[in-house]
């Protein structure tokens, strides 16, 4: 193989090529272009190992999709993302999450009676079985609450037993209702059991974002009043995180869901992923950057090490690994967050101070216009979440709770594919080749 000459020619976009020609050693092969509704042409290797008996190399799986899905669209360079074809933007700024829920899972915005019949459907299923309630008490009181997630969601099965057959399309149906609405119960009782204070059950007569307000800012001795400014803002929160195609977790989800694993478990695989400060942890870092920066005074200095190479430093909520443009759910939260701050009257925020000057900095300097280091929607949600009262700790708990209708979705679509087959990724083995054991004595 290493003396093997290749060429790929698959032809320009505009003509559309039927097939992709490869020369490898010597031989030709040809592999069918596939073509989607919208985005680039797709080359099918599927048989490449059968017929030329190579693989292809792509660490991160960047030039790779690995499956065929009508749920989520993103053009990273013209700054598109569109749920079964509709604006994010027009998503967060009409609609609801349910709303947005229901075309994710069924294709399609619901009729009224369809939303009235699906509204009713996850809001009877919000409470938790009370044995669960004693689950978190085998956690520790500092214990991260996305540990407690993780822990919680996939002893979901242990408690479920009747919707774990995923072949039956009505346990399937009865399991993504109970994930979409019982993981907001789990974590605001993740968020009680962390401050030491105690659970709120769900309310039926408030939706879904203010429900989840109520759960995690209600006390017993009082009455909590819903602020229809912060509970619409939490709305678009959990509306622009909803789905984001085939990003870690969600690849997680569909990679544990190709063996067969139940939902539960699924989802509790993509609630680790998510954990991680380079996937759902981005916005909790880009507000812990704000914090290290201090004041705008300190910017420049700060944005001196983020161009030196050798300065670890990097600036949070900048840029994405898709988006090489701007993050179109970036300039709603930019919205919603002064729409927060200024209901609560919070005027003079240093954070928000320093994140304006950033922004400002970030959309003139040649550095970063060159480098396309745009805000992303991590830049400004995490200062929408401070300002709603949340601490960072929870802040990858809310992404869990907006993503997971995003994981059930795309898990969904993945189990009624008649494709489908077990994730088995291959690899470029520079290890040892076969040698003989040697017993101790001789080593």
């Amino acid at each position: 193989m290493s003396e093997a000459a290749t060429k790929l020619d698959t032809g320009s976009k505009t003509t559309h090529p039927s097939t992709a020609t490869l020369e490898l050693a010597g031989k030709t092969h040809e592999f069918k272009v596939r073509s989607g509704s919208v985005g680039p042409d797709v080359i099918d290797i599927g048989a490449l190992y059968s017929t030329t008996g190579a693989f292809t190399y792509d660490p991160g799986f960047t030039s790779t999709a690995s499956c065929e899905s009508a749920i989520t669209f993103i053009d990273g360079d013209a700054g598109i993302l569109l749920h079964r074809g509709y604006p994010i933007d027009q998503l967060a700024e009409h609609g609801d999450f349910l709303e947005v829920c229901y075309l994710l899972l069924y294709g399609e915005l619901p009729t009224k009676a369809q939303k009235d019949d699906f509204d009713y459907r996850v809001t009877r299923h919000t409470m938790v079985h009370e044995q669960m309630s004693r689950f978190f008490t085998g956690f520790r009181r500092d214990a991260h609450p996305m540990a407690v997630m993780c822990g919680v969601v996939g002893a979901l099965s242990a408690f479920y037993h009747d919707s774990t057959d995923i072949s039956d399309p009505y346990q399937r149906m009865v399991a993504s209702m109970r994930l979409i609405a019982k993981m907001p119960t789990i974590a605001a009782m993740a968020y009680k059991y962390h401050i030491g204070q105690p659970f709120i059950y769900p309310k039926n007569e408030l939706n879904f974002a203010a429900n989840f307000l109520h759960m995690c800012f209600a006390v017993p001795c009082e009455e909590y009043k819903i602020n229809p400014v912060l509970a619409r803002a939490m709305e678009r929160i959990f509306i622009l995180h909803a789905d984001h195609e085939q990003n870690a977790s969600t690849s997680t989800v569909r990679l544990a869901g190709s063996s067969g694993a139940n939902p539960f478990a699924c989802i509790a695989a993509g609630i680790a992923c998510l954990w991680g400060p380079a996937h759902g942890g981005a916005n909790e870092a880009a507000l812990n950057m704000l914090g290290e920066i201090g004041h705008v005074d300190h910017i420049p200095e700060f944005i001196a090490r983020a161009k030196d190479k050798n300065d670890p430093f990097r600036l949070m909520g900048f840029g994405h690994r898709v988006y090489k443009n701007y993050d179109p759910r970036a300039k709603i939260m930019q919205k919603t967050a002064h729409e927060v701050l200024g209901e609560l009257g919070i005027k003079d925020d240093p954070l928000l101070d320093i994140a304006m000057e950033l922004e400002k900095i970030a959309l003139t300097d040649s550095y970063f216009i060159e480098k396309k280091l745009y805000p992303n929607v991590d830049f400004y949600s995490g200062i929408t979440l401070k300002a709603l009262g949340f601490p960072t700790t929870m802040f990858t708990v809310l992404f869990a709770v907006a993503r997971t209708v995003g994981w059930i979705a795309q898990w969904k679509e993945m189990i009624e594919d008649p494709h489908q087959k077990i994730g088995r990724p291959r690899q470029l083995y520079t290890g040892a080749p076969e040698r003989d054991y040697v017993p101790i004595a001789k080593r």
